[in-house]
């Protein structure tokens, strides 16, 4: 079966302090989502859809691009690549975008950009998070059955698991029951304390470790994009408003679609762990991740290989 692996590299990193997409965090000077391709490959995808700001193309086109155009799919046929570019271009007509806005309006929006490139079943990822070889594995099984219309899947991970040390996190915390996704919730300021504790501190409580939380890994067929474009063109309408930094969230997308019958969400679970670097100080301990899972043979000694 066709599917395409979507992944959202327009951001910028902010927090991180610099580019974090493009960082080379491997023992080869491999990029996180070197691994996101590779691994996704290998499960089965056999197309790739990058997300980008349109001046980073000559980059991903030299890092990513003209090395997949060298490679074949598992099925033997050779492996697809575009470049859909998040950039105002692509709001409607109606909203008229602030002067001072420079940002983007968020996951939402960037899936929207990439809607023209994707025919078949797919998943969206962070270009800036690892979410393990076996997660891939399992996404695309699901994908391979899922119905072509009002369902979805989503890979979860125990918030203890995605915290940071280092400062706060934005995570969609998922309500989950005989394996279905019941509701989601932004939380935007989740943080990890030294014992192990984890408190959201927007809303004053307390989080379990083994909360179950979003990472930005979503399963989807191309029905999810006139629901989407709906729901961004309400945001757009009713909540962009002044705020030149609010963001339309794809969790809470998913959340607004649960809530109104419209949309059924798998929650596929894998022995992987997840890591990603939110900031800087977190660089280190996923090299030292990456280095062990390379010499644990859990990947070539080069990507390219």
């Amino acid at each position: 079966m066709k599917a395409a692996l979507v992944i959202m590299a327009a951001g910028l990193g902010s927090r991180y302090g610099g580019n974090k997409q493009v960082d080379g965090i491997g023992p080869n000077n491999e990029i996180l989502m070197e691994y996101s391709v590779y691994d996704a490959l290998r499960a089965g995808f056999g197309k790739v859809v990058f997300i980008i700001k349109p001046e980073m193309e000559p980059l991903m086109e030299r890092i990513c691009g003209e090395y997949l155009r060298r490679r074949t799919a598992k099925d033997g046929s050779p492996v697809e690549v575009s470049y859909a570019f998040q950039d105002f271009s692509s709001v409607p007509d109606f909203y008229r975008i602030p002067s001072e806005r420079t940002k983007p309006f968020g996951t939402v929006h960037a899936l929207l950009c990439a809607e023209a490139f994707i025919q078949e079943p797919f998943c969206v990822i962070n270009a800036d998070d690892y979410y393990g070889i076996d997660a891939y594995r399992a996404m695309y099984e699901q994908l391979t059955a899922l119905s072509p219309e009002g369902h979805g899947a989503m890979v979860g991970y125990f918030l203890k698991n995605t915290a940071s040390l280092h400062g706060t996190v934005s995570r969609g915390v998922c309500d989950v029951e005989n394996g279905k996704l019941l509701s989601v919730r932004e939380a935007l300021k989740i943080q990890l304390y030294p014992d192990g504790t984890l408190r959201d501190l927007a809303e004053d409580i307390s989080l379990s470790p083994d909360t179950v939380v979003s990472m930005n890994f979503w399963g989807f067929t191309p029905w999810i994009f006139a629901p989407m474009r709906a729901y961004f063109e309400n945001f757009l309408r009713t909540e962009a408003g002044a705020d030149l930094k609010k963001e339309c969230l794809l969790p809470l997308m998913v959340g607004s679609q649960l809530e109104g019958g419209g949309l059924e969400i798998s929650v596929l679970h894998s022995a992987d762990r997840w890591f990603g670097m939110t900031y800087r100080e977190d660089r280190e301990r996923v090299a030292e991740e990456l280095k062990a899972l390379h010499a644990a043979g859990a990947y070539p000694p080069s990507l390219k290989d």
